[in-house]
């Protein structure tokens, strides 16, 4: 196989597994204690992934907020926040939003080869356009994205990004944040669809930290190999 960049996913999501709420602009599943500690996770990644639906939905900057972060990765020759990244299937992007338009890093954008053409024309130099043939595999993406220098990819929704890169095995280290809420509404966005995941009844996947902060619990879990080798460095 080649090599893929270390994959985080962070995710936040309701006690019955929402991501967010039909009828609310923004469901808050975090706090501002959990915030930083997401701040500091992406103030260590390479690159930050979302799919083009929560760009259209959330308008995330993907950005690092703290000025202390952003001076440490200066000094260590890095951009100020991780490159962007996004993939979209038919490529129904607006280049007004804050993925495009907050901070100076890299965007990069993978879709099938057959609308990057017109995805670029779209974007202009709003952002690089990637084709990957006739569809976006996870893998592929990450085999790009390694040979690109990428070394720790942080993955951060939504639900379809979710699945297709845990469904494949690609993820190395889940992050969940639980929120003490119910959506209670099935037409809301899940932490993940349906699929066959590695991780079933016969594997379990290996829980290696829990967390309270504030009102919310971290779980981590080690859902490779790479977990610990990366965690034995830190």
């Amino acid at each position: 196989m080649a090599d893929r960049p270390y994959t985080l996913l962070s995710c936040g999501m309701s006690l019955d597994g929402y991501l967010d709420s039909p009828v609310r602009d923004r469901l808050e599943l975090s706090n501002e204690a959990d915030f930083d500690r997401v701040d500091a996770v992406r103030a260590e990644s390479d690159a930050i992934l979302v799919g083009a639906g929560t760009i259209r939905n959330d308008d995330p900057r993907l950005l690092v907020r703290s000025t202390r972060r952003r001076r440490a990765r200066a000094d260590r020759g890095q951009p100020p926040s991780p490159v962007k990244v996004t993939v979209t299937a038919v490529g129904e992007l607006d280049r007004g939003r804050q993925f495009f338009t907050t901070g100076t890093v890299d965007k990069m954008v993978y879709c099938p080869s057959a609308v990057a053409r017109s995805v670029q024309r779209q974007l202009g130099e709003a952002a690089t356009v990637v084709g990957m043939g006739a569809e976006v595999t996870m893998r592929a993406l990450g085999e790009d994205l390694h040979a690109r220098g990428i070394r720790r990819l942080m993955v951060e929704g939504g639900g379809s990004v979710h699945t297709q890169f845990l469904a494949a095995g690609l993820v190395d280290e889940l992050q969940l944040v639980i929120a003490p809420l119910f959506v209670g509404d099935s037409r809301a966005c899940r932490f993940v669809d349906d699929g066959q995941f590695p991780w079933n009844a016969d594997h379990r996947a290996e829980l290696a930290e829990s967390r309270r902060i504030g009102d919310v619990v971290l779980l981590r879990y080690a859902l490779s190999s790479r977990f610990h080798a990366e965690a034995s460095e830190q």
